[in-house]
């Protein structure tokens, strides 16, 4: 296996990846901008580390020289994820990251014939977003071939670090975002439902997700749609007008709100990522009325990033996986989920 750069290493999902790819016995080498940040963390871990900006093409190329794979983790992916994808396909290197925005996911699949030109992977969303549900969709519509309809619902959560913070106040611009007739379109309104996710019926908000792009190339169904349990921050910012949201996704709004998420935690305790589980609900139907349900029980978020994440990149390190852009499910099958611990599916 060839060796395989973390970039954005000192970051919170960052540093969590490089501590279990060291208890793993990997040897990775640590990417960042930040010498201050990245030079102590090398020393603690032992590891190689290279400094360079995403904005330094020249730089970054050479960060990337002797790299097999690329685990990407700084984010916001739809500023980071061009410059990082662009040195891989100028270097060789194999691009996977943990990204769960449609957008990221949609320019990446645009790019997969000169992917496949360079001889390289390119393989977004490679962590909680979107490993379980994408393998969990596929797994159903398994089930259920001909499925014309998938529903994917989302529960329970350990908190979120201040990257996804970032994120995910960036994607509230966006609206509800729905694949109809396998095309992605905005609602004027999210959509509330509820979900059984094994504790009896919750509510549910829809949001835009990463599966929404991805569980169409996994699936081939045309109608995809995915919800979250509804805890009461998520459910307020969906519901947010059009307008409103408009505001918060201008620069002035932006900057406003990163100050304040500065000031958070950097992301779940070790006790949260330790106890908190979450749960995936997919649902298939054809339009014959025919369905099919599956449920999927997971560690934390975070924890379960790591782990796929860098199993992921070994594989793809490893050339295991077909040039080209991927999917975790068209590069490493439905099952894929089963391999890590405290993963347990269930046909409803």
């Amino acid at each position: 296996m060839g060796t395989i750069l973390i970039y954005g290493a000192t970051g919170y999902t960052g540093t969590l990846l490089a501590q279990h790819a060291v208890a793993q016995g990997l040897r990775p080498i640590l990417g960042g901008r930040d010498p201050d940040k990245l030079g102590p963390l090398g020393t603690r871990l032992g590891l190689e580390t290279r400094v360079a900006r995403l904005d330094e093409p020249e730089r970054l190329r050479t960060a990337l020289a002797g790299i097999a794979a690329v685990i990407h983790a700084a984010g916001p992916f739809s500023k980071t994820a061009r410059p990082m994808a662009d040195a891989c396909l100028a270097t060789g290197a194999h691009y996977v990251d943990i990204t769960g925005e449609i957008s990221v996911l949609e320019a990446l699949a645009a790019r997969g014939a000169e992917a496949k030109a360079a001889g390289i992977v390119l393989l977004p969303a490679a962590g909680f977003d979107v490993v379980p549900s994408d393998c969990l969709a596929a797994h159903v519509v398994r089930r259920l071939p001909g499925a014309t309809h998938l529903r994917i619902s989302i529960g329970g959560f350990g908190g979120f670090s201040r990257g996804t913070a970032r994120t995910m106040v960036e994607g509230i611009a966006w609206g509800t975002r729905v694949r109809r007739n396998g095309q992605i379109v905005e609602l004027r309104s999210p959509p509330r439902g509820s979900a059984d996710f094994g504790r009896g019926p919750r509510r549910t908000v829809g949001l835009g997700w990463g599966d929404v792009s991805s569980a169409w190339y996994s699936t081939g169904v045309p109608n995809i749609d995915v919800y979250f349990e509804a805890f009461p921050a998520m459910a307020a910012a969906a519901g947010l007008p059009a307008g409103i949201r408009r505001v918060i996704a201008g620069g002035i709004a932006q900057r406003l709100i990163n100050r304040g998420i500065d000031r958070l935690p950097e992301g779940p305790s070790e006790v949260a990522r330790e106890t908190a589980r979450s749960t995936f609900l997919a649902e298939a139907w054809d339009d014959e009325g025919r369905r099919a349900a599956s449920r999927l029980e997971t560690p934390e978020g975070y924890t379960l990033t790591v782990a796929t994440a860098l199993a992921v990149a070994c594989r793809v390190a490893s050339g295991a996986v077909p040039t080209g852009f991927h999917t975790p499910v068209t590069a490493l099958g439905p099952d894929f989920i089963l391999d890590f611990p405290d993963v347990a599916r269930t046909d409803l």
